[in-house]
């Protein structure tokens, strides 16, 4: 079964499971669920905490001892363990696999590890886990469920904004959790009665935004030109470096005229699965395949190319201009250029 990570109070509140499976990329909400998850379990009487970080020579013959440990010998085990970042070897695939028969009444695990790739939710060691434990995902909130996240965090807190402040809360502290949740702290403090409206939060906070070139990329996608610029000038005043943005959109232009052509031979579907596109993004692919006709990517290609020369070569002339040109002209539809 699987949950979103603010959800995760409200499965807790029914009961414990053997197992939980708390992954994602959202670094507060993933420390959020393992306290949740503690605190929970401390509760039932797991007072004694082991944590394990594996990597690939960890010897999980110290798990196996924890999970042996019986009630009636000692305190009741909460057992965390970190997966590493990149893929699973061998060895920790055959532990995974068989750590649902280490299970007992008197152990709680806990698995903490980065966002799962389609390929990973699909192994058998993680379906077994899955089908005895819960599963809470900690990604970071997409810009269409923030506002809903956001509300709930105001709730918690006894904050009350109007839609108007929501949206704005949203939009100020996107890719940036751990700055949103110390603004609804503050603001909390700052008005004891929860009413937030658009000049409270104006007065209280600055823009906590973090974004990445990969919003950049995401907004160019969707064709969305307003919000590719906004993300852009924050980049820019950010100091990030022009050329890696370029080398950003250069891998996607390339990617996009392949599936163009392949596009010609083939449904779309099929394209996108010999592209490997997850399924939560062929929307933005298709959004720009349907936008972007093969001349106009090369169009684009070209653009690209005077601005990496630029980049690279002329040093007394800046290349945001170009950038900003390539980021409009990618979001325009081509019949808009005649």
């Amino acid at each position: 079964m699987r949950v979103f990570a603010e959800r995760l109070h409200e499965q807790l509140a029914k009961g414990l499971r053997p197992l939980y499976l708390v992954f994602g990329n959202e670094l507060l909400l993933l420390q959020e669920s393992r306290d949740a998850i503690a605190s929970a379990a401390k509760q039932q009487g797991f007072d004694e905490r082991h944590r394990f970080t594996v990597d690939t020579q960890f010897d999980w013959q110290a798990v196996w001892d924890c999970t042996q440990a019986l009630s009636l010998f000692s305190t009741r085990q909460l057992i965390e363990i970190e997966l590493p970042d990149a893929t699973f070897n061998a060895n920790i695939t055959q532990a995974l696999t068989e750590l649902p028969s280490r299970l007992n009444p008197d152990v709680l695990v806990v698995l903490i590890g980065q966002k799962l790739t389609k390929a990973q939710e699909n192994t058998k060691w993680f379906k077994a886990l899955n089908q005895d434990g819960l599963w809470v995902s900690c990604l970071t909130p997409d810009l269409a469920r923030l506002p809903q996240f956001v509300q709930q965090r105001c709730t918690q807190l006894g904050l009350k904004p109007d839609r108007e402040t929501l949206q704005m809360l949203a939009q100020w502290h996107e890719g940036n959790l751990l700055a949103l949740s110390q603004s609804l702290e503050k603001l909390a403090l700052l008005y004891p009665d929860g009413e937030l409206t658009l000049l409270r939060v104006e007065n209280a906070l600055s823009r906590h935004n973090h974004f990445t070139a990969f919003h950049w990329i995401d907004a160019l996608l969707a064709g969305k030109a307003s919000r590719a610029e906004r993300i852009l000038r924050q980049l820019n005043a950010e100091g990030v470096e022009a050329v890696i943005l370029l080398r950003t959109i250069q891998k996607e232009l390339k990617q996009l005229m392949a599936m163009q052509r392949e596009s010609q031979q083939m449904p779309l579907p099929q394209v996108y699965e010999k592209y490997r596109v997850w399924q939560n993004k062929r929307p933005l692919y298709h959004a720009a395949l349907t936008r972007l006709p093969l001349k106009k990517l090369q169009r684009l290609t070209r653009l690209l190319a005077q601005a990496e020369v630029v980049a690279k070569t002329d040093y007394e002339q800046s290349v945001w201009p170009l950038v900003h040109q390539l980021s409009i002209e990618m979001c325009i539809p081509d019949i808009a250029l005649g």
